[in-house]
């Protein structure tokens, strides 16, 4: 167990270092905003895994996200019936899970009618402003990307077209590292039932990977400019609707669109990769037997293998870190969703600091559909800056691959063998 936790520990330095190989200029690093951005999370995830009052506060929070999943149900059983019962009609997760996105975005946008929201955002970007020397625009956008997602760059709009490149790289990593509250209701939704404290892990390491990719962004590419709102506190940007009724109609519309939006998604991907492995194993089942290899040939499949010296850098005991290597590889390519389902189905194999490292680890939009939808919203929002989002695009999927991974290992790190806060038996 200690050995797996010192594992961790030089693994999230070896990351940095990873990321500082590839720094377009390697000379010019914010010491400061690495050496802030690195000790947040090891403050936060101490405060998360051992303490006491972290525990507490742990607990309370993934345990109002599931009254708040088990209130969306409501509405979902109403409409779909016993379609709305796994035990009766088994898992389906158009209809059992992702209508409750439609019920968490509709809640966020009364949160936002009542400035409960923005009084969240505001207190994080004034922390990552004041510890890290980050741009106003730079900290408002990461703060908001720890509980929506796209969506976030709205609240920096006005200041888009006057952004460095630097800044820019670090809103899409931030973006691609976190996960937007209402599609983290879905992962809860269908690993709940086996993993009790599923939500407050999602939770912990949304906020966790913030910083993290503060830090991975600007050691790959460091800021070379001045930002125009460096050491300002910017206001955010919003319109507020005209009353709670309102906010609900607009909130629930905006959840049913992100529905259409995953459903359309995992359709096309999923059949696209399907189709890419068709190829790809047709070729393999005639290269195979040339040089007497074994196996079917998949995108997954080699991935794995890429991430495999990842995956133990993050402590994951060796036996699953095949598994949990193939689960970061489905999740570059199939999306996180994917790669959380198939989570589901290893519970029981795995270790159970595997399990929560793993969950770590996948928990952001690091892939390859999302870079592009990122990518194409900001630039939607900022035309003059489109050549530029699309030249540090991938530089920021890097950033936010590597953020996430140095997120897993600060779970790993100060995680304990108590199961009862791992899994919650």
């Amino acid at each position: 167990m200690y050995g797996n936790r010192w594992t961790s520990l030089v693994g999230a330095f070896l990351l940095l270092g990873i990321a500082w190989i590839f720094s377009v200029d390697r000379r010019r690093m914010n010491w400061r905003l690495i050496g802030w951005g690195v000790a947040l999370q090891m403050i936060f995830a101490l405060f998360v895994f051992r303490s006491v009052t972290g525990r507490y506060f742990f607990v309370f929070v993934n345990d109002a996200i599931i009254k708040i999943l088990t209130s969306a149900y409501a509405g979902i059983e109403f409409l779909f019936g016993s379609l709305a019962d796994p035990s009766k009609v088994g898992p389906v997760i158009a209809i059992q899970v992702l209508p409750a996105v439609v019920f968490f975005s509709a809640l966020m946008s009364v949160l936002y009618y009542y400035n409960v929201m923005p009084l969240i955002i505001k207190g994080f970007a004034w922390l990552f402003s004041r510890l890290m020397r980050l741009s106003g625009a730079e900290s408002l956008s990461a703060s908001s990307n720890i509980f929506v997602g796209i969506e976030s760059a709205l609240t920096i709009r006005p200041h888009l077209d006057d952004m460095t490149r630097s800044e820019l790289c670090s809103i899409l990593s931030v973006g691609m590292a976190t996960v937007a509250s209402s599609v983290m209701l879905v992962y809860v939704g269908f690993l709940v039932k086996q993993f009790p404290y599923i939500a407050g892990h999602l939770m912990s390491a949304s906020i966790l990977s913030a910083p993290a990719a503060l830090v991975m962004s600007k050691i790959l590419l460091p800021e070379s400019g001045t930002p125009k709102t460096l050491g300002k506190s910017i206001a955010l940007h919003y319109e507020k609707e005209e009353s709670v009724f309102v906010a609900i109609i607009n909130g629930s519309n905006t959840g049913l669109k992100l529905v259409g939006s995953i459903m359309a998604l995992l359709l096309a991907v999923l059949g696209m990769v399907a189709l890419a492995n068709l190829i790809l194993g047709s070729a393999g089942a005639r290269i195979n037997p040339l040089f007497g290899l074994e196996g079917h040939w998949s995108i997954e499949g080699l991935l794995r293998y890429v991430f495999l010296p990842f995956t133990l850098l993050t402590g994951v005991r060796p036996e699953d870190a095949g598994e949990v290597a193939r689960l970061l590889g489905e999740r570059m390519i199939l999306t996180e969703v994917a790669a959380y389902i198939r989570l589901n189905g290893l519970l029981a194999k795995l270790d159970p600091r595997s399990v929560v490292i793993a969950t770590y680890a996948l928990c952001g939009f690091a892939h390859l559909a999302s870079m592009a939808i990122f990518v194409g919203g900001v630039s939607a929002l900022a035309p003059k800056q489109a050549r530029v989002l699309s030249g540090v695009g991938f530089r920021a999927l890097v950033a936010a691959t590597l953020a996430c991974l140095m997120t897993a290992c600060m779970a790993g790190l100060f995680s304990t063998g108590d199961t009862s806060i791992l899994l919650g038996n």
